[in-house]
């Protein structure tokens, strides 16, 4: 049946029976939460993203100017070494650029003169060397062949090497690899030029730049950065003053040592013992012991073997005698520390690391020692580890108690007996 126009305007009729199904909620409205995405969603994304960039990016960054950074470093400790000479000259009247010039000048002159000296010795006997090698080799084919009854010849051991192809990939890697140490020379003098001209600025501007940063501080904490600044200069002079002793005591053993070999030049080598082994870390013992050798082994091979004893045991002697007491006593701090500091400056830094790591370990414990609240020891024989004379069990004492008790238990009867 057709609708009527009342039923086709009168809507939808209710059901007969049963519950009533309930509406779908109107589009467009707050009854759908669920099915957007949260308003802060999107700018939490970006910012996490931001984030996540910026941090790439100052990673990239530090990486890029880590040799900067190391440099500055060493810059900075260095000016802290010359700091007390230029203020010295200061105080006089001088002005403070020209006295670190002078400061400056004066170790480049040292260096540059004793380098000089130990170049000009160490191309002498290098070429003393190469005009005797045959003879070296005669001697070394005459022992060989006396000892194991051989029949080797010099010509046919230079014709041997000359042909060999190790002799020819040697040469050839050896050609190709110029350019590399070409590099690796302009790196590092590139390198020294950026510390000295740091370090010149630092000692010359100390006071300029304590002044700058004391100006963004308040009082108190001005107080504090110029106590650990004068702190840090003590620390640093106290371990190049205990590295110049150490040098002076390996270089005045060496000597000896060289003295009574009869090896030439015997007072120039002790001297380069002394420093190298001394101001450069990790390697510089075997950098110096390696030259006496070399010109050892062209007055006799024996004694060069004997230079080598030597040095490998003043260095273990140096290592865990002289060098603990002496670095304890000039930058104050325990020798186990000096020895951990060195090892973590290692790990982290290099050879670098181990040159700084000790005056910044001082430095850093003398600055906190003043913020740590110390307090009167209780006088205890465990805090003392021994006990006083006359405290305490002591076994002498104890057996001769034991013995005036005995005498008098059997004294006492007979007195009163009798």
């Amino acid at each position: 049946m057709a609708p009527t126009d009342e039923t086709r305007h009168a809507g939808p009729q209710a059901p007969l029976s049963g519950p009533t199904p309930p509406a779908p909620p109107p589009s467009g409205t707050d009854a759908e939460p669920s099915a957007r995405m949260p308003r802060w969603l999107p700018r939490a994304m970006v910012l996490a993203l931001a984030l996540v960039g910026a941090f790439q990016l100052g990673t990239w960054a530090f990486h890029q100017v880590i040799g900067l950074l190391i440099n500055i470093l060493i810059a900075f400790f260095l000016a802290l070494a010359v700091e007390p000479a230029v203020s010295r000259m200061a105080a006089r009247g001088m002005r403070r650029g020209l006295a670190t010039f002078l400061v400056f000048f004066g170790l480049l002159i040292a260096f540059a003169g004793f380098f000089t000296l130990l170049g000009s010795i160490l191309a002498g006997q290098i070429i003393k060397m190469i005009e005797g090698f045959p003879q070296y080799l005669d001697s070394v084919i005459n022992w060989i062949n006396t000892s194991f009854n051989t029949d080797l010849r010099r010509v046919d051991i230079q014709e041997g090497l000359l042909h060999s192809d190790w002799l020819r990939k040697y040469a050839q890697n050896s050609a190709a690899g110029v350019l590399d140490i070409s590099t690796q020379v302009l790196g590092g003098l590139f390198q020294l030029l950026t510390i000295a001209l740091f370090s010149f600025y630092f000692a010359a501007d100390g006071p300029r730049l304590r002044r700058a940063l004391c100006s963004i501080l308040p009082p108190a904490r001005q107080a504090e950065v110029l106590r650990a600044w004068e702190i840090a200069v003590d620390k640093t002079g106290g371990y190049l003053y205990s590295r110049g002793l150490m040098a002076l005591i390996s270089g005045a053993a060496h000597y000896v040592l060289l003295l009574f070999l009869g090896i030439p030049y015997a007072p120039v080598l002790a001297v380069w013992v002394g420093v190298v082994s001394q101001f450069i870390p990790t390697i510089g013992t075997y950098l110096a012991g390696a030259l006496p050798m070399l010109i050892a082994f062209t007055v006799d091979p024996w004694y060069a073997l004997w230079v080598l004893i030597f040095v490998v045991v003043y260095q273990q002697f140096e290592n865990y005698v002289l060098q603990p007491k002496l670095t304890s006593k000039t930058v104050d701090i325990h020798p186990a520390v000096a020895f951990g500091s060195v090892i973590a400056g290692t790990a982290l830094l290099g050879a670098v690391g181990a040159l700084i790591s000790i005056p910044a370990v001082a430095t850093l414990q003398a600055f906190l020692g003043a913020y740590v609240k110390r307090y009167d020891v209780t006088d205890d024989p465990r805090v003392h580890g021994h006990r006083r004379r006359g405290e305490g069990p002591n076994p002498l004492a104890r057996a001769r108690r034991l013995w005036t008790r005995a005498r008098e238990r059997t004294a006492g009867p007979g007195a009163g007996g009798g």
